[in-house]
């Protein structure tokens, strides 16, 4: 009989996914070594070679490993439906559910949806994925999540949709800008001062049409990856930026305060969604889901 367990499938599988030992760990909420002992030992049992670890370069699949993977899919989905039919008789939702989440959108969506799904079905094992809109829609298709939050830009294959919330860009000032204490702003009386651009596809594309719809071409001076690090760059006056996500505090990770501003005319909101492949059957876990999001933010 086969040694190997179902959590040591899931370790598997998650490293394969986002492939870092140290990555894996983060979506299993376990420690790096525990998901290393774990490979290892399924390497162990299964006499073969499922990774080649590379300190600066993450960890790749073999041909082995890869082979392998679309089998481990294939054993943990099939033991998510025994358990849901197992648990069917007392009620209890049991499975597991994978998230994809755009990365700006993940400090505000993710662990609202985590707390309360976790209460509710607290036998569902609940992962999730951050990453680009193009990366996230590449793991959808390919069935290494089950749901995304997006924002409704360049989205592809028409999947389905359920509208979450809607969200305005705006302008953020560091506090001491002459136009913080305004309330709004126009586009044109910043233009030619140094602008932040956020660089993550689709935010960057976004961004620049906001002005183009103006006729403005704004004078980019840095393009962070990163949406705290373009709130502190603004922090520390070294442009402006225009935002679409709007955090509950106006404070950088290194204290200084920004300011929030209103952009006259206003732009069309944007909408951040919740998707899934139009072909797919969802999952009890995943149903459940997306109920659970319509009403957290009804």
């Amino acid at each position: 009989m086969t040694g190997f367990t179902l959590r040591q499938l899931a370790y598997f599988i998650a490293v394969a996914d986002s492939g870092t030992i140290v990555a894996a760990a983060v979506t299993l909420n376990v420690s790096p070594s525990a998901v290393s002992a774990s490979l290892r030992e399924l390497e162990r049992v299964l006499d073969a070679q499922l990774c080649v670890r590379r300190k600066a370069h993450g960890v790749s699949l073999t041909p082995t490993g890869a082979r392998f993977l679309v089998e481990a899919r294939e054993l943990v989905a099939r033991a998510d439906v025994v358990g849901m039919s197992v648990a069917s008789a007392s009620g209890e939702l049991v499975g597991s559910l994978t998230i994809g989440c755009y990365l700006t959108l993940s400090p505000t969506v993710i662990p609202r949806l985590l707390a309360t799904f976790a209460r509710e079905h607290p036998l569902v094992v609940l992962n999730f994925i951050e990453g680009t809109q193009d990366d996230l829609q590449r793991r959808l298709a390919a069935g290494a999540v089950d749901l995304l939050v997006l924002y409704d830009m360049d989205v592809v294959d028409d999947p389905h949709r359920v509208l979450l919330y809607r969200a305005t860009p705006y302008v953020l000032l560091p506090a001491g800008h002459m136009q913080a204490a305004n309330g709004v702003v126009r586009l044109a009386d910043l233009i030619a001062e140094p602008f932040i651009l956020l660089d993550s596809p689709p935010s960057s594309h976004h961004t620049l049409t906001v002005f183009q719809s103006q006729g403005l071409v704004p004078v980019v001076r840095h393009r962070p990856a990163s949406y705290e690090l373009a709130r502190a760059l603004v922090g520390r006056g070294l442009g402006y930026s225009v935002l679409v996500q709007r955090p509950n505090n106006d404070v950088t990770y290194e204290g200084r305060r920004i300011v929030g501003v209103e952009i006259d005319p206003q732009p069309a909101a944007v909408d951040v969604i919740l998707t899934w492949m139009r072909d797919t059957r969802l999952s009890r876990p995943a149903q459940a889901m997306v109920a659970l999001a319509r009403a957290e933010f009804r």
